[in-house]
């Protein structure tokens, strides 16, 4: 199929495209135009067709581990880095849950590639929101904490608890000082803080809940 042709009467604010002629005063012609023509500059925020083709370009080598849950994407972020030419480019963050790795691939917009990989143990970025609605997942699946978690939902008005995205959730990266008890492991483990907002906008008491995302299990901390 050829290149599309596109005509622009100035005058008469006319556009023809791909056969199709359609009507538009010159304002909104000029205006259409332009819009369609920008490109987002260097100092933009990522759109979000950048977001998902930036995550799509740097998890490309990690496919099985990510379709097996090993590695997660947490989120993608504009790459400010002054050495990049002019270019536009995004940094992917993925986590290895198994090896305990964070991974950084720095992806190049325009060219579709990757351009810089960074490997780093005991780094622990922010915590995703889909790394929260897993903690909470994780939480309504213990025995011990499940039952009271859904009756203090009922109990705030919410109703039945069908889904941990139903929850007002904050994780907080959990790094141990001095705990004793499995909670150690998170020493080298992706470990948060779960922070649980209830429907009456009240907190439920979790302070000694730690969610051990690498070994898919709960910590209680000894006091």
């Amino acid at each position: 199929m050829g290149r599309r042709l596109i005509v622009m009467a100035a005058g008469a604010g006319v556009v023809v495209a791909a056969g199709a002629m359609l009507l538009v005063s010159g304002e909104q012609g000029s205006r259409a135009a332009g819009s369609s023509a920008r490109l987002p500059a260097l100092e933009d925020p990522l759109t979000g067709q950048e977001v998902a083709r930036a995550g799509a370009i740097a998890s490309a080598g990690s496919r099985s581990h990510l379709a097996a849950g090993r590695t997660k994407l947490l989120y993608v972020e504009r790459d400010d880095d002054k050495d990049s030419a002019g270019h536009r480019r995004a940094d992917a963050y993925l986590y290895d849950y198994g090896g305990d790795r964070l991974i950084v691939r720095t992806v190049d917009l325009g060219r579709g590639t990757v351009v810089r990989e960074t490997v780093a143990r005991g780094v622990q970025p922010p915590p995703s929101k889909e790394e929260e609605n897993t903690a909470a997942g994780l939480l309504l699946g213990d025995p011990r904490y499940a039952r009271g978690l859904r009756e203090a939902y009922a109990k705030a008005g919410g109703g039945p608890l069908r889904s941990a995205t139903a929850l007002g959730l904050r994780g907080l990266i959990f790094t141990p000082s001095g705990e004793s008890g499995s909670a150690r492991q998170c020493e080298t483990h992706r470990c948060l803080r779960l922070f649980v907002r209830l429907p009456d906008a009240t907190w439920l008491d979790t302070s000694r809940i730690v969610v051990d995302l690498s070994a898919k299990k709960i910590h209680t901390l000894e006091w």
